[in-house]
């Protein structure tokens, strides 16, 4: 080949993805590693907390009562539960008013804190599309702020909880001080599921019309209203494995640790000892888990 048709010869094309390479250009809005995201979070934990006390005030902002409905809502379904479960139906195992109001009313706002933190999670992605849009921000930030707000609104909640406790007259004791590791597990669990949540809702929007109903089976199958454990011990044909898998009810669990704490009975003086290894593993396992599933999808959320 000669000298003229070699100076002649048009430039090799350079593959874009090379020549991004080389210039340290990156794929936007790719998922960054595990370790980066999670110092990416960390990074935005006061925005996190920030976001969660904003949705807290604005929840009941139109209501007149303002911020008291966050007592107000699961008081008021504790006492409906009491008058079907606890005076019609009879679902207080041989309880007397003293031991079965705590014990209700516990049950419902342990449980309250899971069944809003799930529901705030399915919609936590979908329902913020504009801010997902607009702002690069790790997406964990919304269903994590969602249990944030869930745990303050418990809190509010456990003013009025811990007044019926004594009232019905159980008094301060050491195990009170358990509630604080309960509650913490609870809302690691709370978080991770609520953010597997998120990402199942990001593509099935009907997954929120369809939780709702999920929750209420997981309500009645959890202990909230009645003693599971103590109605499986009257009923002599209840297969065995039907009491191991309510003891391994990560609902039922988080609720006896919190009955346990406040609630001085012959009821509620012991838990099994295997009730705290497995608030341990549910927490360790959803809160993990769930936290890993939903960073798998992170370069999908608000696309589409």
């Amino acid at each position: 080949m000669s000298e003229t048709t070699r100076e002649s010869a048009p430039p090799r094309a350079v593959p874009l993805a090379e020549l991004a390479a080389r210039h340290g250009l990156t794929v936007s809005g790719a998922r960054p590693s595990l370790p980066e995201y999670v110092r990416q979070l960390w990074g935005r934990r006061h925005f996190i907390v920030a976001f969660s006390r904003a949705k807290l005030m604005a929840q009941y902002g139109q209501a007149k009562l303002g911020q008291l409905w966050q007592v107000f809502t699961p008081l008021l379904n504790a006492f409906v539960y009491f008058l079907i479960f606890g005076l019609v139906l009879g679902g207080r195992a041989g309880m007397g008013n003293r031991e079965y109001i705590p014990f209700l009313v516990t049950g419902v706002f342990v449980f309250t804190f899971t069944q809003a933190s799930v529901l705030a999670g399915v919609k936590s992605i979908s329902g913020n599309l504009g801010l997902v849009r607009a702002l690069h921000f790790p997406r964990a930030s919304l269903p994590i702020a969602f249990s944030l707000q869930q745990l303050q609104q418990l809190l509010y909640s456990m003013i009025i909880l811990l007044v019926i406790v004594v009232g019905a007259g159980h008094y301060p004791g050491w195990t009170w001080f358990l509630i604080l590791p309960a509650l913490a597990l609870q809302l690691i669990f709370n978080a991770g599921l609520a953010m597997a949540m998120a990402r199942l809702g990001s593509n099935t929007p009907d997954l929120a019309q369809l939780m709702p109903f999920v929750l209420r089976t997981w309500m009645y199958a959890s202990g909230v209203m009645f003693p599971l454990r103590e109605m499986l011990e009257d009923r002599a044909n209840a297969p065995s494995w039907v009491a191991t898998v309510l003891e391994a009810n990560p609902a039922a669990v988080y609720m006896d640790l919190v009955r346990y704490a406040l609630i001085d009975s012959d009821t509620h003086n012991a838990i099994p000892a295997t009730t705290w290894l497995w608030a341990l593993g549910w927490a360790a396992v959803i809160g993990f888990g769930g936290f890993l599933f939903f960073w798998k999808a992170e370069e999908k959320y608000g696309r589409g």
